[in-house]
């Protein structure tokens, strides 16, 4: 995994990490679940992300488990949600985290999306859990240009280390001012979710006739592969896919293998239009 993204501090990181949305959920999954993450960070994953969100905390929990004696090989993101964003509630909600991570410390702590509670309230929230050591980053998720506009007003230069938002080839729209938004304030952009939900990206059958010119490691490259391999092609962008199993794991881990060429993006570009004009962010 040659691909990285560097962070405004100057940490570096592999540019493929995983997702747990929806993670911990089903007690039948549970094993397949802890092995397939151990197996990503077995095999050079650094960045695992979670949120208090997901299943009402038993991702973390889940995820706690699973890097248990792995947790100094890990880059550990977790989110606060808006309604817990103020000075208080982020306090609380992120000493809850930890407990439920099993861990003193997370390494970049996100607001989950932009809610009611002042940004300025919020960041310097951030501020004080770094002071205490209780996190080491922090960021956001789900804003749009207006809204890293506004962050701007009560942060200093590079002090925003990551954006997450919503990244596909079904999702492009950033690509018109958000992600340049995104570099010029060297945040790193993280992609949720950048080969889709339920399968409709994956039947496209574009994706399927550039596959069919490309292989891996794994054997013959998949739409999927594909896929993520578009996502991670943009410079500085860090992808977290979920994997519930080690099988798909071994296959998201094997993207990066995939150097799409001018034909492979303009017959994608083609099936999937690049934005024309500004479009609001989307979110799922």
């Amino acid at each position: 995994m040659a691909e990285t993204v560097t962070f405004s501090g100057g940490e570096s990181l592999p540019a493929l990490g995983v997702g747990t949305w929806n993670m911990g959920d089903s007690p039948a999954r549970r094993a397949h679940e802890i092995e397939s993450l151990r197996y990503a960070i077995e095999h050079g994953v650094k960045v695992v992300d979670t949120a208090e969100m997901y299943g009402n905390g038993r991702s973390e929990s889940l995820v706690g488990e699973a890097i248990g004696p792995l947790r100094d090989q890990v880059f550990l993101v977790s989110k606060v949600l808006p309604s817990n964003a103020s000075a208080k509630g982020v306090a609380q909600s992120c000493r809850q985290s930890l407990r439920r991570l099993g861990t003193d410390r997370l390494d970049l702590y996100l607001l989950h999306w932009r809610g009611s509670v002042p940004l300025a309230e919020t960041v310097e929230a951030f501020r004080t859990l770094q002071r205490e050591g209780l996190i080491r980053h922090w960021g956001v998720s789900n804003f749009d240009t207006r809204d890293m506009r506004d962050l701007d007003s009560c942060t200093k230069a590079g002090e925003c280390a990551a954006n997450q938002i919503l990244y596909s080839l079904e999702h492009r729209g950033v690509e018109y001012d958000l992600l340049k938004a995104d570099s010029t304030r060297r945040a790193v952009t993280m992609a949720y979710s950048p080969i889709g939900q339920g399968g409709a990206l994956l039947a496209e059958p574009a994706l399927a006739r550039v596959a069919a010119r490309h292989a891996t490691s794994t054997g013959p490259a998949t739409p999927a592969q594909v896929a993520l391999a578009w996502v991670l092609r943009q410079p500085n962008m860090l992808a977290i896919p979920k994997a519930g199993s080690p099988e798909h794991m071994r296959l998201n881990l094997a993207a990066p293998e995939i150097a799409l060429d001018a034909m492979d993006l303009a017959e994608l570009d083609s099936a999937f239009p690049p934005p024309r004009a500004k479009e609001p962010l989307e979110m799922i």
